[in-house]
């Protein structure tokens, strides 16, 4: 990424959108003025048929786990399981969906629990993405902007979402080992393509929405590429089923051709065993793509094999 044609917009881009996350962490817990008398409220709205609780990573950090799941016990074989990256964002859309959607006793998301991923906050998103969704720091032009926020932690975070997170939701629901889905948006969309070259066998699918390719691109085309060898020489016994969704108007074209391109590089892998699907949304950009993805995402998630 070293034309000026490439770097200039991307960087507004991504300065543009990390910006706006770290304004939203660092906004002050309170106001410093005198409060203003409101009137009487309500209590707040809780999802149904939802469940909370707190687990803690290697390092400590207390990981906010959202569970949606239909009520009774769990299928023979366990739930299939949907896990949704930046649960803070994206857990409530993808629940109310598959709430709705288990109307039909038939459906596959009906014997299914979605299960959302979030961080210590009470806004859509944190910083401490930035360390579980990347392999290091920031590429340039952008690293001067985050360099006093940790990054690289990308592989511990998987160890946590297949090791002691799929432990505990065996362990209060009993799920089955054999249909994982994993669905990640920007740099979480990064991490999940990152999930899929280096452990292809870790879950069943993997959907990755408007990934941020550019974010690791040489390190990127690397394991991809190291990927594409290893199931060519049928090194890879098992591997996931992908979904790649982009947006029409994303906010440079390169965010969206990067995702169309590299989709378009996976489809001859289907004679290695890489069942591959994409679309590109029209009329959606890069934050409203999860939106627009959240049906044809737990299609794709729960749809057998």
């Amino acid at each position: 990424m070293t034309g000026t044609n490439r770097d200039s917009p991307m960087r507004t881009t991504a300065i543009a959108f990390f910006a706006a996350l770290l304004a939203l962490a660092a906004t002050p817990g309170a106001a410093q003025t005198a409060p203003v008398a409101a009137a009487p409220t309500g209590p707040g709205y809780v999802l149904p048929e939802t469940e909370t609780f707190e687990l803690a990573g290697a390092d400590g950090y207390p990981y906010q786990i959202f569970v949606s799941k239909p009520q009774g016990p769990a299928p023979d074989g366990g739930w299939p399981v949907l896990y949704v990256l930046d649960g803070n964002a994206m857990f409530a859309g993808f629940a109310e969906t598959r709430r709705i959607q288990s109307m039909d006793d038939k459906s596959e998301v009906a014997k299914s629990i979605v299960v959302g991923v979030g961080f210590k906050t009470d806004k859509p998103y944190d910083n401490r993405r930035l360390l579980d969704f990347t392999g290091g720091p920031a590429p340039q032009p952008w690293r001067d902007a985050f360099s006093k926020l940790p990054a690289g932690g990308w592989d511990k975070f998987l160890d946590f979402l297949t090791g002691k997170l799929r432990t505990d939701l065996n362990r209060r629901y009993g799920i089955n080992p054999d249909r994982q889905a994993l669905f990640g948006h920007s740099l979480g969309g990064l991490f999940a393509l990152h999930a899929l070259f280096t452990r292809p066998d870790a879950f069943h699918a993997i959907i990755a929405a408007s990934p941020s390719l550019f974010w690791h691109d040489q390190e990127m085309r690397k394991e991809e590429h190291d990927f594409v060898e290893r199931l060519e020489a049928g090194k890879i016994q098992q591997v996931s089923r992908l979904m790649v969704v982009c947006g029409e108007l994303e906010e440079t074209s390169l965010e969206r051709d990067d995702a169309v391109a590299f989709a378009k590089r996976m489809e001859p892998m289907s004679a290695y065993g890489l069942r591959t699907k994409s679309e590109v949304y029209m009329g959606e950009g890069h934050i409203t793509v999860p939106s627009r993805s959240v049906t044809s995402t737990l299609r794709f998630a729960f749809a057998w094999p």
